[in-house]
Formats: structure tokens, sequence, C-alpha cells
């Protein structure tokens, strides 16, 4: 990847990638980046994790007339393959497909938040046994003509055409008092998984590549780690720190720039910032810290440097904080702002 290179030719080069046929997955990977210092395992980590942000936040390139491609669309916890049929004659999810599971190969993160309803189907259950949720309908028009059918009430006779019209759209019969209940759940299984059958049929494909497949139809425990829920990965303080090797004043090293005093403070800092923040500010500080939002089975350390803001090195797990902060209240604020570059640089301000 060549970090000089606008946010839309990284992407381009990440989908050009992909995009390659008879490639063997499994394979070690090396990755390197172009106009960057950064070497080591921390490349690697920011490389897969890219990968797992666009498939979610969606990649900076113009198809079908719009700024941002996403591959899918929804709520958190709910998301779904988009219908768009420009993607799929581009073998866009086949390309989905072999990110997550080359990801997964290397001990990178995971796509989450998929809907639970998408990924029995995709493992091959049928959507008669999936468990749809209205959540789990992306298009909210559809989704408020579809919740019109809940319950017994009378529709009004506008709130009846919506429903119809929707029904003839996609070859149902009529409504009628007999089949209402019947209906809802045809149109909301159809909402959800009839219109990206061919969607889900490439992520297979691509999982299929990558040597997955196999994994997953034969042992059951992988498949809640290729497909976390929201929210699986969040930590709690006390694991946190448990994970820091925290900086030692050593006599005999006149490399010391700080005394004893200056690096309990900024250590104390660190920690107190680390008890009082939320599950999205920590998760945002090991990304920063590391590459990605995987604890590493090492510890991470930290060290006070003379400098202006907080950087890390993620090749090496390491958080370098400057030791001029007198208070915590300005060691919040920069500390802050540079966690909150993690989903736009590599880690370093």
């Amino acid at each position: 990847m060549d970090t000089r290179e606008t946010p839309a030719e990284q992407d381009m080069a990440l989908l050009s990638f992909y995009k390659r046929p008879n490639v063997e997955w499994a394979r070690p990977l090396h990755c390197r980046l172009e106009g960057d210092v950064a070497i080591g395992k921390g490349v690697t980590r920011f490389f897969l994790s890219t990968c797992i942000e666009k498939l979610k936040s969606g990649f900076c390139i113009n198809f079908a007339n719009t700024d941002v491609t996403r591959l899918f669309d929804g709520e958190t916890g709910h998301l779904v393959p988009s219908a768009s049929h420009f993607l799929v004659e581009s073998d866009m999810f086949v390309m989905a497909g072999r990110m997550m599971g080359h990801s997964f190969l290397h001990g990178g993160p995971c796509l989450s938040g998929l809907s639970p309803a998408l990924a029995h189907v995709l493992l091959g259950g049928g959507p008669k046994t999936a468990t749809v949720a209205l959540e789990d309908c992306p298009d909210l028009d559809i989704r408020v003509t579809i919740r019109l059918l809940q319950g017994e009430s009378k529709l009004s006779e506008e709130e009846a055409k919506r429903v119809q019209d929707l029904a003839y759209a996609w070859d149902l019969p009529c409504l009628s008092n007999n089949n209402r209940r019947w209906l809802f759940e045809k149109m909301l299984i159809h909402a959800v998984i009839g219109r990206v059958t061919r969607q889900i049929k490439q992520l297979r494909r691509g999982l299929q590549e990558t040597q997955m497949w196999t994994v997953l139809t034969k042992r059951p425990d992988p498949v809640a780690l290729l497909f976390p829920k929201e929210g699986a990965v969040d930590y709690c303080p006390e694991v946190l720190l448990k994970h820091i090797t925290w900086p030692h004043h050593d006599e005999e090293d006149d490399d010391n720039d700080f005394s004893v005093d200056t690096m309990c403070h900024v250590s104390g800092y660190l920690r107190q910032f680390i008890e009082n923040s939320s599950p999205n500010e920590l998760r945002d500080l090991v990304i920063f810290w590391t590459g990605w939002e995987i604890l590493p089975r090492t510890n991470l350390s930290l060290e006070v440097v003379k400098g202006s803001f907080p950087t890390a090195s993620t090749c090496y797990e390491t958080l370098r904080i400057p030791g001029h902060y007198k208070d915590y209240a300005s060691f919040k604020i920069d500390i802050l702002a540079c966690i909150g570059s993690c989903q736009t640089g590599f880690g370093l301000i």
C-alpha cells in the first residue's frame, strides 16, 4: 500500500489485490507501506484492519454514482449485503468473502455486526429456518411497509395499497384476512434474504477460495469467531491494564530523561484514562497502540519520552507519552485527539 496516494487510489489497490484469481490465501503474508517508515507486524495489522474497516464503512470509490461504495447496509448488529446488482456483476462480494477469510487466517480482525439470519443462510441454513427480525431489513421504507402487517389492527386504504404494491412487486399474493401473518413472514424473508441470494452465494464462494469453508462446515466453534457480534471485542479496564508493561527508572541507565516522579505521574494519567474511558475509547486506544483492535499475546509497552504528543510504534506495540504533562486534563485532551486518528492514519500524530 502507498500511503502517499489518495484514499480512492488506496482503495482501488485493495480491490485489485483481492480481485486476483487463483491465489493461495493461506500463504505467508508480507505487507509493506510505501511512504511510511513502519515495518514488521504492525504493517500487517494495519493492512488487515483496513480491509475489514472498509467492508463495514465502505470504499472511497465511485460505483454507480456514489462517493462511497458500501458493500453492507443496515443497522449495527444487523448488517446485510447491499442489494445493488452492479456490485454483484462486479463480483464485489466474492472479493469481500476473500477479505473475510484472509483476515481470519492471518489472525486479523473479523467482520462484526452481521445479521444472525444472514450468517445462518450463508453457512448453509435455509431461509425458512432463519430467525429474521425487522431490524435486519436495511431499507427503512420497506421496513415501515412490512411493519404494517404486524398485529391485527385494521389497515387504512392507503396502508393496504402500500402493502399490496410491494407484494405485487415481489410476486406475492394479495393481502387478505387469512394470509396476513404468512404474508408478513414472506415479505420480511424476501426483504432481508431473498433480494441478496446472489450476494450470499458470492460471499460463500470467496470464503471457499480461502479454504475457510471446510473449517466452518466441519466445526461450528469458529463461526462465532468469524462472525462476531457487534461489541464482542469490548474491553474492560482491568483486562487492558494487566497487559501493560509500565515504565521503570533504572539508576544505572544514563539515558533516563525523566525522574521517577514524572514517570509515575504520566503512568497515573494513563491508568486514570483507561479506568474512566468508554468501551469505544478503549477500543480506539488499543488500535492506536497496536494497529488493530485485538489485544496481543505479549504485553503492551509504555515509554515516557520527550515530545509534543503521544505517539505509537505499532510494530513493537509501544506507546510513547511525552513527560511534559502536569495535569490530567491536558493529557486527556491530547490522548483523545491521538486515538481519534486511528481510523485515518497509521496511529501516529
